[in-house]
């Protein structure tokens, strides 16, 4: 595949590849014509007409080539004059005849024809314009003014002899002139004038090319044409003798040209779609971007800012999304702005969105991103059109517009829509707060191997700063069928449990160790049962793990629906793990038997309350030997049951379900007997709102 050449303003694609659009056999009739044209007249003007960004500089570059490459009688002499650099009829007629006189052969056969084209020039250019032109210096300019003096001064005889040259020479000379619709309307006038004219000489023709409705736009507010459009069509007539219609740019040529120059960036970032991407694009381009893309200039360019920003991008975004942010980005800015502002509710994590959902309809909900997008500056007519792509980027419009929209599809194929890599389609690279993705699978290969590694470092360091995006960047690879290490990882993460630092999602619900515990749950469930045991008991070696171990012992055992106190399995991988747990804190409560109960860590009360998930028939015995043993009831009471936090309850039905299975409510009340019955209420304030909240829910039997 030949690359494009997407950042500058020459032809489209470069002369080695095929010529999509017809060009060539276009410019090859335009030099077939020029040469009928010169074998009926001594001088003509050509128009080379078409939209901007049609491909008009393209063809023009082509039909100098053609005529450059001809021999013999049938050699063009090219003369190229931009317009723009001259402001006044005096320096564009000593402009156009420096460029003939340039464009004319060297050899002393010539030489004559130069002399009689400057002499005439030099007749008709006011001396500070020739001054200018040609550079003279004081002792120059003296010449000059001596020999116009003395000389023969007669524009019309200069001219006489300038027209005698050029047909002795027999040598046909194109002057091509670009962009004329880029002129004010003075300088347009100008032009016109040196062309019909002042530059009305033998084998001198002129090709112009430019845009015909802004060309006759330019003409109107002239007050040669004034604010007429069939003035202006006439005196248009009136110059040009033939006009060069460029072909059309029909659908199937910006197809043609957009997967071409498609292939090219693929291929040079060395990236491919799959079928489900080359879907998704299609549905994008033939639906909304095609209307878009009608000049070769407007594909170029919007490939082109597709290749300037693809760079670190390429194979961390979703290449579909970002094409389609590219194009909102060339053509919509406004709208490319709209979108960071709207972040959150384009993402769903917005705390209103719920809210909003529930109180409008989806026309409702589409009408108000309608106004928005006039706000940001979509026409009228392109709103609709607008809309449907964001819908194909964001789920949240797609549910605004009535239909489904999969959130989790987007985070998997790293959308936009996905509040883990929308930054990363506005910065236009991997934020440094963010994991490349090649830089990710390296840290999880690294894990798997059991090898050190900085990507392994990383990920383990982020996975406690930024916990939720991490465990479902760590989930999209298992829901994608990629090899994860699950055991290595379940052992980083209840290494990491106890140092998790990341913000809450989800309006506050979800916790960081929330999103651990699920991973892990999920992980666990990928190991075979036989592993299980080893892998759960390894992560409980520390306190903060054994708190990890036992949740995921306890979620991979017990119904996302089901409020069981314990793990109920019957399974031997669960049994033998819930042995090899409660084994584990046993050892980490070790230290705690030797001090009162007053004097239990928070570390401690959280592994008894754990504890009661994976053996609570031990943690029973193990607690009532404690009691046995001098731990008073009512202070360690008073360090397992915290302060309640309004408008809940200290004492609920939870915390009721787990005191009887860790103590026997029966057996607890019987303990704590002589203190309920007794008058004095305990010094310390929360020991005696327990007392109180026992009392309210102390069974009327037993």
């Amino acid at each position: 595949m030949v690359d494009a050449h997407f950042f500058n303003d020459e032809p489209f694609l470069n002369d080695e590849g095929p010529d999509l659009l017809g060009r060539e056999q276009y410019a090859q009739h335009a030099v077939e014509l020029l040469g009928r044209v010169r074998a009926q007249t001594e001088t003509g003007v050509l128009a080379l007409i078409g939209p901007w960004g049609s491909g008009k500089s393209s063809v023009l570059g082509k039909v100098i080539r053609l005529l450059q490459s001809r021999d013999g009688h049938d050699t063009w002499l090219i003369a190229e004059l931009n317009p723009w650099l001259y402001s006044d009829l005096e320096s564009l007629t000593a402009a156009l005849f420096s460029e003939i006189r340039a464009a004319l052969p060297k050899g002393e056969r010539w030489s004559e024809v130069r002399q009689k084209i400057g002499g005439f020039g030099q007749a008709i250019s006011p001396l500070g314009k020739l001054t200018a032109l040609a550079g003279l210096d004081s002792e120059g300019l003296i010449q000059a003014f001596s020999n116009r003096i003395s000389g023969d001064t007669s524009a019309s005889a200069a001219k006489r002899k300038a027209e005698d040259a050029l047909r002795q020479a027999d040598q046909p000379v194109l002057v091509v002139m670009d962009d004329l619709d880029r002129l004010t309307p003075d300088e347009l006038l100008l032009v016109f004038k040196l062309v019909r004219l002042v530059g009305h000489l033998p084998n001198v023709y002129y090709l112009i090319s430019f845009d015909e409705q802004t060309l006759l736009d330019v003409l109107q507010r002239s007050d040669l044409v004034g604010n007429s459009e069939a003035r202006a069509r006439d005196f248009l007539e009136k110059i040009i003798q033939v006009r060069l219609d460029l072909p059309a740019f029909r659908e199937r040529d910006a197809a043609a040209m957009s997967t071409r120059a498609l292939n090219a960036i693929l291929d040079s970032h060395g990236l491919s779609m799959s079928p489900g991407e080359e879907r998704r694009f299609s549905e994008a381009y033939f639906r909304h971007l095609q209307d878009r893309l009608q000049t070769p200039r407007a594909v170029k360019r919007y490939f082109g800012q597709a290749d300037a920003t693809l760079g670190s991008l390429a194979g961390n975004v979703d290449l579909v999304d970002f094409l389609i942010v590219t194009f909102l980005r060339t053509n919509e800015p406004g709208v490319y702005r709209l979108l960071q502002r709207h972040r959150a509710e384009l993402t769903g994590t917005s705390i209103d969105l719920a809210r909003h959902r529930s109180t409008q309809q989806p026309g409702e909900r589409a009408e108000r991103w309608r106004s928005r997008l006039r706000g940001a500056g979509a026409a009228e007519e392109r709103i609709d059109g607008v809309l449907h792509l964001l819908a194909l980027l964001f789920p949240t419009v797609q549910k605004d517009l009535g239909n489904g929209g999969d959130t989790k599809a987007a985070a998997q194929r790293r959308g936009i829509g996905s509040p883990d890599y929308f930054d990363r389609y506005m910065v236009f690279g991997v934020p440094d707060d963010d994991l490349p993705e090649a830089a990710f699978d390296q840290a999880l290969s690294q894990m798997a191997a059991n090898v050190p590694g900085e990507e392994a470092d990383e990920l383990l360091l982020r996975l406690r700063e930024d916990t939720h995006r991490i465990t479902r960047r760590i989930e999209q690879r298992r829901s994608t069928g990629s090899q994860v290490p699950a055991a290595v990882l379940l052992t980083a993460m209840a290494d990491a449990y106890g140092q998790l630092s990341a913000e809450p999602e989800m309006m506050g619900l979800v916790s960081g160790d929330m999103s651990l515990q699920f991973l892990a749950r999920d992980l666990l469930n990928d190991l075979p049962p036989e592993r299980r045991p080893e892998v759960l008991a390894a992560m409980a070696s520390t306190p903060d793990g054994a708190l990890l171990a036992t949740r995921t012992l306890h979620r991979a055992t017990t119904p996302d629906n089901d409020s069981t106190e314990h793990v109920q399995t019957t399974e031997d991988w669960a049994l033998q793990a819930r042995d090899a747990v409660a084994e584990q804190i046993t050892q980490h409560l070790t230290p705690a038997t030797g001090r009162p109960a007053e004097e239990l860590s928070q570390m401690d009360t959280d592994l008894i309350w754990m504890w009661r998930y994976s053996a609570p028939e031990s943690l029973r015995l193990w607690l009532l030997q404690r009691l046995d043993n001098g731990w008073e009831p009512l202070p360690l009471l008073g360090k397992l049951i915290r302060p309640a936090t309004r408008p809940f309850p200290l004492i609920d039905d939870n915390v009721l379900a787990g005191l009887d299975a860790m103590f026997s409510l029966d057996i607890l009340y019987t303990r704590l007997d002589p203190v309920l019955q007794s008058s004095h209420s305990p010094a310390d304030s929360h020991q005696a709102s327990i007392l109180q909240a026992l009392r309210e829910h102390r069974p009327t039997t037993g």
